[in-house]
C-alpha cells in the first residue's frame, strides 16, 4: 500500500507540476539521426548496428525514478517479445548522475545485471541524444520503424496506459504500435502525454 501511495503521489505530481518541457526534438515521421552512446558492457553502440532490423523500441529511463521501476519488467517483456520478431528494445539513461547518483554508470551496470536486461542499456551522459529526442520525462517511449533505409518515428509517449499497476493497463500503446508495424497495418495511437520522473537537464 505504501509503494502504490507514493507513486500515485509522484502520478499526480507528474501531471500538475511546472516543470520547463524540453521543447523540439522529433515528431512523429521524423528521421532519426544515428547515435552513438557506451553500453554497460563497455562497447559502443550505434543506432546503425540496427540497419537489418524491422525497427527498434528507443525507451528513456533511468535507475532512480519510481516510474522507470515500475515499468522495467514490462520492457523486459517487451524485448523478449519483439526482440526476436526483429524488433528489439534500445534502453537509453539520460539522468544526470550528479543529480542522482543511482543514475551512474556503475549502478546502471548492477541494475541491469540484477534485472537480467537482454539488451543494451545506454549512458547518454551528454544528453545530447536525450535532446535530439525530444525526450521529457522517463520513462519515455519511441518506436522507430525502418522506412526507405532510415529509422523514423511512428509513435511517441507511454509505454501503456498505467504507471503503477501492469494488471490494470488497458492501453497498450508500444505494443500495439509495434504489432500494427510488423503487420503492415497503420499506427492508430501516434503520441501519447509521457507521465514520469522530469529529465535534469545539465548546464
Amino acid at each position: 500500500m505504501k509503494r502504490c501511495f507514493w507513486i500515485s503521489l509522484f502520478v499526480l505530481i507528474s501531471l500538475t507540476s511546472a516543470f520547463a518541457q524540453q521543447t523540439g526534438g522529433y515528431q512523429v515521421g521524423d528521421a532519426v539521426a544515428v547515435f552513438k552512446l557506451k553500453n554497460i558492457d563497455g562497447r559502443i553502440i550505434s543506432l546503425a548496428d540496427y540497419n537489418n532490423s524491422k525497427g527498434v523500441i528507443v525507451i528513456f529511463t533511468s535507475n532512480h525514478c519510481p516510474f522507470a521501476k515500475a515499468y522495467e519488467d514490462r520492457i523486459i517483456a517487451l524485448n523478449n517479445k519483439y526482440a526476436s520478431r526483429n524488433f528489439p528494445v534500445i534502453a537509453i539513461n539520460p539522468s544526470d548522475p550528479g543529480t542522482h547518483m543511482d543514475d551512474s554508470f556503475e549502478k546502471m551496470k548492477e541494475r541491469a545485471s540484477s534485472k537480467g536486461y537482454t539488451y543494451p542499456y545506454l549512458e547518454d551522459d551528454m544528453q545530447t541524444t536525450a535532446r535530439a529526442f525530444g525526450v521529457v520525462r522517463t520513462p519515455q517511449a519511441f518506436v522507430l520503424t525502418k522506412n526507405n533505409g532510415k529509422f523514423t518515428i511512428a509513435y511517441i509517449g507511454m509505454i501503456d496506459d498505467n504507471p503503477q499497476d501492469p494488471a490494470g493497463a488497458n492501453k497498450f500503446y508500444v505494443d500495439e504500435a509495434v504489432t500494427n508495424l510488423l503487420e503492415g497495418k497503420p499506427v492508430v495511437t501516434l503520441s501519447t502525454k509521457p507521465v514520469g520522473c522530469a529529465v535534469k537537464w545539465k548546464n
